[in-house]
């Protein structure tokens, strides 16, 4: 279902690049859905309201007929029936912590043109100006949508979702499942959204002055701001052979990841070298997939990173009936302090990474120097010629 709302023609961007809101929309699953609260787990607990986002470049179909939006919007209100919690809202709850309200209060979805560019003459590599206007601004709810068309026949279909409620590998089986709904294929293997999996450990583990749990589990009264830091945010291109090099010289047994973090680690100890007059510690984080190991102190003075595998994003998997995207990233600009880097499989599938990174200015000044920098800026004509 549907509800078509109204818009104020609303546009970002600058001159010939703007990207200009046409019309707004609410779609709901297409199935009610008994109204009910869900709980965030302490995990997810852990984290601010922080939005990710994502985005999809199709290339021109050839068919004037085309009309991506209406397409997905159909797509979309019946996947909503199996991914519901999509469709609700954070809400808090009697002791004011956050969780969601399953209320079928529908996902929002702006169209959009881009009548005077060509995606082609986007600059991908730097994303505030290529990639930000594109993303929609989440007004409400878990997730909205915007899909925008652009005057040589391509469009580009981004994604913001509240990354409390969901994480990029669930992010994933829902574009899925929303692409093959799309293309009228059978639908992937619905969702679990069963408690019981995140159930404490029978007897809990010991706890003491010094254990993790204690320090990370805080009253929401006593939980930090986040720190206001400069950052700026840039997409490259890491070629495969270059992917293959850092692999080789880390040594036998060592994956592609953490070759490619090492790197990254020695980058940002450069940078924090080069930077501060006194010695500065570098820290460096790498998200792991949690689902694996479930059963039926940090330093205020260090230059931190953070990287998270995008690699199991499907890029071509997402495929809603116009042709398989011809790039994708997602888009993370995080206001924590610390840097955020993740790798991603180039939509060519020539084994070419795409690698988007949020990091200090810094940083980014010594990643890249040519001519030995393995982290090339990415260009539109990259991609569409």
């Amino acid at each position: 279902m549907v509800k078509e709302g109204t818009t104020d023609g609303a546009w970002h961007g600058h001159g010939r690049d703007e990207v200009t809101i046409t019309a707004v929309s609410t779609v709901v699953p297409a199935l009610p859905v008994h109204e009910h609260r869900l709980p965030l787990s302490n995990l997810d607990l852990l984290l601010p309201p922080m939005d990710v986002g994502v985005v999809f470049f199709y290339a021109d179909p050839g068919d004037r007929n085309h009309h991506p939006a209406a397409v997905l919007k159909v797509a979309l209100a019946k996947t909503l029936v199996a991914y519901y919690p999509l469709a609700g809202e954070v809400v808090a709850n009697a002791a004011g912590e956050p969780e969601l309200l399953c209320s079928s209060r529908g996902v929002d979805v702006a169209e959009a043109t881009a009548d005077g560019t060509a995606l082609r003459d986007l600059r991908l590599g730097l994303p505030d100006k290529s990639i930000d206007p594109l993303v929609p601004k989440k007004k409400a709810g878990v997730m909205s949508v915007q899909v925008t068309k652009f005057k040589c026949g391509g469009a580009v279909v981004g994604c913001t979702f509240d990354h409390r409620i969901c994480d990029a590998y669930s992010f994933n089986m829902f574009l899925v499942a929303w692409a093959a709904a799309a293309r009228g294929g059978s639908a992937p293997p619905a969702p679990s959204f069963h408690r019981s999996f995140l159930a404490p450990r029978e007897p809990a583990p010991l706890s003491t002055a010094s254990n993790l749990v204690d320090r990370l589990f805080v009253p929401l009264s006593r939980v930090p701001a986040l720190p206001d830091t400069a950052a700026v945010n840039r997409i490259y291109r890491v070629s495969a052979a270059d992917v293959a090099a850092l692999q080789a010289s880390a040594g036998s047994g060592r994956t592609k990841l953490e070759a490619f973090t090492a790197h990254l680690w020695q980058l940002y100890a450069k940078a924090a070298a080069d930077t501060w007059r006194q010695p500065l510690s570098c820290c460096m984080g790498v998200v792991v997939d949690g689902r694996t190991r479930l059963r039926g102190n940090g330093n205020e003075d260090a230059m931190a990173c953070v990287v998270s595998s995008g690699m199991g994003l499907p890029v071509g998997e997402v495929h809603f009936g116009w042709g398989r995207p011809a790039f994708a990233s997602y888009h993370f600009p995080w206001p924590g302090g610390a840097g955020y880097v993740m790798p991603m499989p180039s939509a060519r599938g020539d084994g070419d990474w795409v690698v988007y990174v949020h990091a200090a200015p810094e940083v980014v000044e010594v990643m890249e120097p040519e001519p030995t920098t393995v982290f090339r800026a990415l260009e539109g004509s990259d991609i569409f010629g």
